[in-house]
């Protein structure tokens, strides 16, 4: 069995294979060009956020939100959507994932720290 810290090890070699791919396959066009830190990091805040804190009423509309800003900044900057395009898109998608948070098919977020130490 693996320890810990030879698997947290990983992580770096991980990221830097990543970042060196992408940063190469940019100087050789094969990306096009568009702001890729702002595009992934809204990208993987949405995915962590429903990876980390899971599906409930809180984070079934954060991350969906921050994943479609990703994707509709990368179109934005790549196929010229307007931002007159982008901010009523997502607004409509903000209400549609707000009326989805009232289904009782999804449970209530779970509370925050500074809440539970106010119930205690």
């Amino acid at each position: 069995m693996m320890s810990s810290k030879k698997q947290g090890g990983v992580w770096l070699p991980i990221a830097l294979i990543v970042i060196g791919s992408g940063w190469l396959m940019h100087r050789l066009d094969i990306f096009p060009s568009v702001n890729w830190i702002v595009i992934l990091a809204l990208l993987f805040a949405g995915i962590a956020v429903l990876l980390l804190e899971g599906v409930n009423k809180s984070t079934v509309v954060i991350g969906p939100m921050l994943i479609a800003g990703g994707a509709t900044t990368f179109l934005q900057q790549h196929y010229d959507l307007s931002r007159s395009v982008q901010i009523p898109i997502l607004l409509i998608l903000c209400g549609v994932l707000m009326l989805l948070a009232r289904s009782s098919h999804i449970p209530p977020a779970p509370p925050k720290a500074w809440e539970r130490s106010k119930q205690d």
